[in-house]
């Protein structure tokens, strides 16, 4: 790194750095250099590579499946909903497992729009990211991603 910074002749340091441990990692810039991501999949498939990196750069989520949601957000969301429920009068003295299976609903929608696999594809709108790649290749999956922002 530090040739490089030579080279070019700028005073640059590097704020952050991230890695992906992924047999194969696609990479995509968008929009005027603005968004950037990182894709690692299980297998090689630059095509596949590109679609999903384009993927997370125009639907931003939050994790690649349901199971890779950290808890403090899945805690925040299901205070969200519980709050939004209980706000609502057509839910007054509605018994609380009534409210508590309405929230678990609420928070099964938040892991089809928030996480990668199962959002709907943007290339096709018909399949989730997920039956796109095992449409591609039954064994491949994404293992992991970062998605950058300037601004």
């Amino acid at each position: 790194v530090n040739d490089k910074l030579a080279s070019i002749g700028e005073k640059i340091g590097i704020t952050k750095f991230q890695r992906i441990d992924a047999n194969y990692v696609a990479s995509y810039i968008h929009g005027a250099n603005r968004i950037g991501v990182l894709v690692g999949l299980s297998k090689a498939s630059a095509d596949a590579g590109k679609d999903v990196a384009m993927q997370i750069a125009a639907m931003n989520p939050v994790a690649v499946d349901p199971e890779s949601v950290p808890q403090a957000t899945i805690d925040r969301e299901r205070a969200i909903v519980t709050e939004q429920i209980q706000a609502d009068p057509k839910m007054a003295g509605k018994p609380a497992e009534m409210i508590s299976k309405i929230a678990d609903g609420k928070l099964n929608s938040f892991f089809k729009e928030q996480t990668l696999v199962a959002q709907p594809f943007v290339k096709d709108a018909g399949k989730t990211v997920s039956e796109h790649l095992k449409s591609i290749d039954s064994e491949l999956k994404v293992v992991d991603f970062k998605r950058v922002a300037l601004g």
